[in-house]
């Protein structure tokens, strides 16, 4: 077979007419899908002016939902880091029985409805749920309470840190820790000095995805969160009530600032592949 028969069955090499209508499809999928929807909750926002969509965001509710999805976000990442580091370093730099069973059990919120997720804390924390009585008993309240919340976030973002680095340290191997190990390091030290530099941009990177979709959670929050107004209530659900009741420059007003800090998260991302994509790049390939 010669040379221009291959390259005339490489998809790669298509007439150019095949790759702008692939481009222009793609263009117009997204256009319809994603930017449309995003310029139409600017507009709605901005359709009284900007004193409008300024008294929307502080409105009182709205500020403690701000609060509430911040704090949320401070209490779920970080237990999400600690958790995607320490699954991380266990499948991919050691041999133990069922690690297969482990990344399947990470891969689970993937896979089940944050709904669900959700009515599993309430059954298991509820008032009538298995530890209700006792809870009861001590006063400690977590369904339709800030736990509730933070629990149910963190059900349904902790794959997010552990699978950016679980295909990375697997990659890596293990040679640099035995190295440092053989010359002395703690296990600590290696960790710190070696593992840790090794995955910090995928780390990153997990971590941008992980708080992004916890800002933005509404399925299991919903359940377990008793949409309490000025308490329980994140930003999200601060949307859905606002919207359910007919005042839609607010409702609109408050998805805009979650739109905008969905962007600011993009932005990021893709800086951070655009500075560093070369130097993960050598890092994954090491």
């Amino acid at each position: 077979m010669t040379d221009r028969a291959t390259r005339r069955r490489s998809p790669i090499t298509e007439r150019p007419l095949t790759k702008w209508v692939l481009i222009a499809a793609a263009i117009a999928y997204l256009a319809a899908f994603l930017l449309l929807p995003l310029v139409a909750v600017f507009v709605e926002a901005l359709r009284h002016g900007l004193s409008a969509y300024a008294s929307a965001l502080v409105e009182p509710d709205a500020l403690a939902a701000v609060r509430l999805t911040l704090l949320v976000c401070a209490i779920a990442v970080p237990a999400n880091i600690v958790f995607g580091l320490a699954a991380s370093w266990a499948i991919a730099k050691f041999e133990f029985p069922a690690k297969s069973f482990l990344i399947t059990l990470i891969d689970l919120p993937f896979s089940v409805s944050p709904v669900i997720s959700g009515l599993v804390y309430v059954l298991l924390f509820g008032a009538q749920g298995f530890f209700g009585d006792w809870l009861s008993a001590h006063h400690v309240q977590i369904i339709f309470a800030v736990p509730g919340i933070v629990l149910a976030t963190i059900f349904v973002t902790f794959p997010f840190v552990a699978r950016q680095l679980i295909p990375l340290m697997q990659a890596q191997g293990t040679d640099d820790e035995e190295a440092a190990l053989s010359l002395g390091a703690s296990g600590l030290r290696t960790f710190w000095s070696v593992t840790l530099p090794n995955v910090k941009w995928a780390l990153l990177y997990g971590v941008l995805l992980c708080n992004a979709r916890a800002m933005g959670e509404f399925g299991a929050v919903s359940v377990v969160s008793g949409h309490i107004r000025g308490l329980t209530n994140t930003m999200p659900l601060h949307v859905e009530i606002l919207y359910n009741e007919y005042n839609f420059v607010a409702a609109f007003a408050v998805a805009s600032l979650l739109a905008l800090l969905a962007l600011v998260t993009l932005v990021v991302k893709s800086l951070l592949e655009w500075r560093y994509g070369r130097e993960l790049a050598a890092t994954s390939g090491h």
